[in-house]
C-alpha cells in the first residue's frame, strides 16, 4: 500500500485533533500506510483531548523506515519543532507558525526524494508562517517553490463537484488581470491531466466567464472575447473537450448536475464559493458544523498534495470537536491519485 504523509497543520489549531481521529478509523490503514509529519508532543496531547489516548498511541521516528503502519499505533515523525510548554491552542504565535512551515518543508522532501507515495496537509495559519519569517500566501506557493514548479494550480473538489483556478491568492484587481490566453489554455490541460488521473477517461470541462453573463458580447467586458475563447478553441483543437465561457452564475449547478466533470474558474472566489456552500454544511438548531467537507489538491507539481478544504479553525482548537471528514476526503484523493502514478 502507499505511504501517505500528513502533515500535523498548525499545532495549536485543530489540525492535530482530526489527524487523531481520522486515524483511529482501522479502514484507512486497509488503504494506505499513513506516516504524520509533526511533533510526538502535541500528537500525545491531540490524543488526550480527543479521549483516544486509551485506544491508540503514538510511536515517534526519525526515519521512514522505522514507521511500524500499524493500526492502533500512530507514526509520527518528529520534527521536534514545538516546545509544548509554550504551545498556546487558538492562538497565532512564531513557534507554531515556524513548526507548521518546517513540516510542510519536510513531507515535500519526503515525496522527492520518493520516501513517501503523496503528500496530505492539515491547516497552516498564513499569519503565524509570515511572523516566523516564511513569506508564502499558502501551501500551493510552498510546494510550488520547494519542487521548482512553474506551471501549477488548485482545485477544490467536493462530491462530484470539481473547480481549478486561473488566479488564487491575488487581489481580485489583479485577478482580473491575469485573465490571459495562455494562462487559461495551461489551466484547462491541467484540469484536463487531473481528471485522467482520476480515471475519468474524456473528461468534460467547462470554462467559466470572467464578467456577469460572460460579458454579454462585450457589453460588459472583453476578457472572454479577447482571452478565454482563444484559450477555449486551443483546448478543443489538441482534442480537449472544453466549453464556454459559461456564465459562472449556472456553471457550477451545471457541473452539480453532471454536464461537467470540472470548472476551470476565473479567480479563487469565484471557484471557492460554490464549493464551500456545499460541502460546509451549518446546523443552524444546533449551532455547529454537520460538515466541513472538501478537498484542496495542487495540480502540476512532481508530487502528489492534497489538503483539507478550511482553515486552522482556532475557536475550536482544543475541544476535540473538530469534524475530522475533510482530512478523511483528502486522504482518499491522495490514495487514489498515488494508486494511479
Amino acid at each position: 500500500m502507499k505511504i501517505i504523509g500528513i502533515t500535523m497543520g498548525d499545532p495549536a489549531s485543530i489540525g492535530p485533533e482530526i489527524t487523531a481521529k481520522a486515524l483511529s478509523d482501522p479502514a484507512v490503514y486497509e488503504r494506505c500506510r499513513p506516516l504524520v509529519v509533526g511533533d510526538v508532543s502535541v500528537m500525545e496531547e491531540a490524543l488526550n483531548i480527543t479521549g483516544l489516548d486509551k485506544t491508540l498511541k503514538i510511536h515517534g521516528i526519525k526515519d521512514v523506515s522505522e514507521a511500524l503502519f500499524q493500526y492502533g499505533t500512530i507514526d509520527v515523525y518528529d520534527m521536534e519543532a514545538v516546545d509544548i510548554r509554550q504551545l498556546k491552542r487558538g492562538q497565532v504565535s512564531v513557534m507554531a507558525g515556524n513548526a507548521a512551515f518546517q513540516y510542510v518543508k519536510k513531507v515535500i522532501e519526503l515525496a522527492m526524494e520518493h520516501k513517501v507515495d503523496a503528500t496530505v496537509t492539515n491547516a497552516l495559519n498564513k499569519e503565524a508562517m509570515n511572523l516566523a519569517g516564511h513569506h508564502f500566501s499558502g501551501h500551493t506557493e510552498i510546494y510550488a517553490e520547494y519542487t521548482n514548479t512553474s506551471k501549477y494550480t488548485m482545485m477544490l473538489a467536493h462530491e462530484n463537484l470539481r473547480v481549478v483556478h486561473v488566479s488564487t491568492h491575488v487581489s481580485l484587481r489583479e485577478a482580473c488581470d491575469r485573465v490571459k490566453k495562455d494562462r487559461v489554455l495551461e489551466v484547462i490541460r491541467i484540469a484536463h491531466q487531473a481528471c485522467k488521473q482520476l480515471g475519468i477517461e474524456q473528461p468534460k470541462i467547462g470554462v467559466a466567464g470572467l464578467n456577469p453573463h460572460s460579458g454579454e458580447n462585450g457589453m460588459f467586458g472583453r476578457e472572454e472575447i479577447e482571452e478565454i475563447t482563444p484559450a477555449i478553441e486551443s483546448a478543443k483543437a489538441e482534442g480537449i473537450l472544453a466549453e464556454g465561457p459559461v456564465p459562472p452564475d449556472t456553471v457550477f449547478s451545471k457541473a452539480r448536475g453532471g454536464w461537467y466533470d470540472i470548472v476551470v474558474a476565473m479567480y479563487h472566489d469565484q471557484g471557492h464559493i460554490p464549493l464551500k456552500v456545499v460541502g460546509f454544511v451549518y446546523n443552524r438548531e444546533e449551532k455547529k458544523w454537520d460538515a466541513v467537507a472538501g478537498v484542496n489538491v495542487t495540480l502540476g507539481l512532481p508530487i502528489i498534495r492534497a489538503s483539507v478544504d478550511h482553515g486552522t479553525a482556532f475557536d475550536q482548537a482544543g475541544t476535540g470537536l473538530a469534524s475530522e471528514l475533510s482530512l478523511i476526503n483528502a486522504l482518499d484523493y491522495g490514495i487514489r491519485m498515488a494508486e494511479r502514478t
